[in-house]
């Protein structure tokens, strides 16, 4: 394997793991554990800046002058990378509406137990 294949097998790898932890996220703040799901939040964040950091690598390489062929990989590991991306906004914004339900659904049980 080439350099430029294990550039963007790094890319996919880290992508599908950020893609993994921003999921895990979400099923973890819906069970109502919002600082665990915050933690593989930060746990993608940090897998998508490893999968930017390959990209970068190999955009330098072309502003240097070494042009790559684009391949169905190459393609493959853009589309994971933005799908990523995607998947990491959406979560963030699905664990913090999981965490103000869960907060209402606290003072919602806590509210009817003092009436009974």
């Amino acid at each position: 394997m080439d350099e430029y294949q294990e550039i963007i097998m790094a890319i996919i790898t880290n992508a599908g793991f950020a893609k993994s932890k921003a999921m895990e996220a979400i099923a973890l703040a819906q069970k109502g554990h919002s600082e665990q799901a915050a933690e593989h939040l930060e746990e993608c964040k940090k897998e998508l800046v490893q999968a930017h950091k390959s990209q970068t690598r190999l955009i330098q390489q072309e502003a240097g002058g070494t042009a790559h062929e684009v391949t169905l990989l190459m393609v493959h590991a853009q589309d994971h990378l933005m799908s990523a991306i995607t998947t990491k906004d959406l979560a963030g914004h699905i664990v913090e509406l999981y965490s103000r339900l869960n907060r209402y659904e606290a003072v919602i049980v806590h509210n009817n137990t003092r009436e009974d």
